[in-house]
């Protein structure tokens, strides 16, 4: 008993076919939410990776780069690109650290900070575009949190 797989042989989860595998789920449904996501980020004048930043700063102004970085998994490789298009569009400002130079603190301008309150209804929208009631999406963003954390553990 010891020795046997935690599945059993067959099952879907171990499946070779395209629409039993979990990672072709989520990269389908992530494709189908930044669909979904575009007109009402268009509005705004904002990508879906920028909207993720902005997230971020209206949660907590004034993070560094590398702590923006971290709540999103992304390298500054990444993500610099991304803030040099929001500040060229006037949304915050990027300033090193007196401290340390390496350093490189993100705040949000009067602009940015605005954005915000035309930002508010999207939350609204994805959910009724979703066909789930809140708590399905609760459970879900829940499990999927605990998956990302599994799988960041054990990869």
């Amino acid at each position: 008993m010891e020795n046997q797989p935690p599945y059993a042989p067959g099952a879907p989860a171990l499946s070779l076919k395209l629409d039993d595998q979990l990672c072709f789920a989520l990269y389908s449904a992530t494709n189908a939410l930044k669909k979904m996501y575009r007109p009402m980020l268009d509005r705004l004048g904002l990508t879906y990776p920028q909207y993720l930043v902005m997230m971020v700063l209206w949660e907590r102004d004034g993070l560094t780069v590398s702590e923006i970085g971290d709540k999103l998994f992304l390298d500054s490789a990444t993500l610099t690109p991304l803030l040099k298009r929001l500040e060229a569009h006037g949304l915050l400002t990027r300033k090193r650290a007196a401290e340390d130079e390496r350093v490189v603190r993100v705040s949000l301008t009067a602009q940015g900070k605005a954005l915000k309150a035309d930002a508010a209804s999207v939350p609204a929208e994805a959910l009724g575009a979703s066909g789930c009631t809140p708590d399905e999406l609760t459970t879900l963003r829940d499990t999927l949190v605990r998956l990302r954390s599994d799988l960041m553990a054990n990869g």
